[in-house]
């Protein structure tokens, strides 16, 4: 047996790479033109089903099942993976004749598979099959088969599943990546199935829920003195305040960048209004707008805050890219 000390330091680990990834890229690539009446077939199919989509293979076609039924399920097409082995043994009652069902078999002959072809057929099922063999078992049973056949496998004995697995989850992708097209799919719909994590962040938050509101919002008027506008920005903590009008109308914005540049005009504190040191054309936004949206305007515009108004500029809140940061909004 060759140990990790028998193999010479000068192999080349990456020509053996590229090797790999060459012959996996002309898998996808001769599987891409193969796509014909069948693929569409299997989509009309499983766009139409009443009941649930039935992912299932064994081994390592299994584990490609498990992950192109979670894609599935997350791009608006309920599925769940069934483990045939488990299905013989009970877990076939998971299974209802209003579903419908995607197996996946390089072979077409897995044991396992074969064995609920029959309960399949009782049942009802309509079953769509990803083989590499169209004269399979598996293929022949199929109301449709999808030919994932490949020239080789990029295993070196050829033996490994590895081009046949790429290419059985390729297909996958692009099973639920049509149905999500036709289904007309929204991204308000993927959020609602990602709620947690960095997408549900990027999906769902809006600025309302996170912008300061009340007396946490840094405000002054036009005609109020430097000297007690930087009271305020100090007691609120954000470098600036918001200039509005007694009624609420945002007139401008003073940073800590006009502070310095009021500074280098050596202002008087005392006497100089706001309105004649503020930066009078802000950016503003809306309340309803996705918080990963207000970022890419703070990114794009080099500033941290903006002013949440509504459609007539009256000010609603301050959002400030501290408060992004804290819900992970990198």
């Amino acid at each position: 047996m060759t140990t990790l000390l028998d193999t010479p330091l000068s192999f080349d680990f990456c020509r053996a790479g590229r090797q790999t990834i060459q012959l996996e890229i002309e898998a996808i690539q001769s599987i891409a033109q193969r796509l014909d009446q069948h693929f569409n077939r299997a989509c009309q199919l499983l766009i139409s089903s009443k009941g649930k989509i039935i992912v299932m293979g064994m081994g390592k076609s299994g584990h490609i099942a498990n992950k192109i039924a979670a894609t599935l399920a997350s791009t608006g097409s309920p599925a769940f993976f069934v483990h045939p082995a488990e299905a013989r043994h009970g877990d076939l009652g998971m299974i209802s004749a209003q579903d419908t069902l995607l197996i996946l078999s390089n072979s077409g002959e897995t044991a396992e598979i074969i064995t609920l072809l029959p309960s399949f057929k009782q049942l009802g099922n309509t079953l769509i099959a990803v083989t590499g063999n169209p004269q399979s078992t598996l293929a022949q049973a199929a109301t449709v088969n999808l030919d994932a056949s490949v020239a080789r496998e990029a295993c070196p004995l050829n033996l490994a599943p590895t081009s046949s697995t790429t290419v059985a989850l390729v297909i996958g992708d692009a099973i639920a990546t049509a149905l999500l097209q036709a289904k007309g799919f929204t991204s308000e719909a993927f959020a609602s199935s990602h709620p947690g994590g960095n997408l549900g962040r990027r999906l769902l938050l809006r600025v309302d829920a996170l912008m300061r509101t009340g007396t946490a919002i840094p405000r002054v008027l036009p005609h109020t003195k430097l000297r007690e506008a930087l009271l305020e920005i100090t007691h609120k903590r954000l470098g600036m305040t918001a200039v509005t009008s007694e009624e609420g109308k945002v007139q401008g914005i003073f940073t800590d960048g006009d502070l310095r540049r009021a500074f280098d005009k050596n202002v008087d504190i005392h006497q100089t209004p706001l309105s004649e040191l503020m930066t009078p054309h802000c950016k503003t936004v809306l309340p309803g707008l996705l918080a990963a949206e207000a970022l890419h305007i703070m990114e794009t515009f080099k500033i941290t805050t903006l002013l949440v108004t509504d459609n007539d500029q009256y000010l609603l809140g301050i959002l400030h890219i501290h408060d992004l940061l804290e819900k992970g909004m990198t």
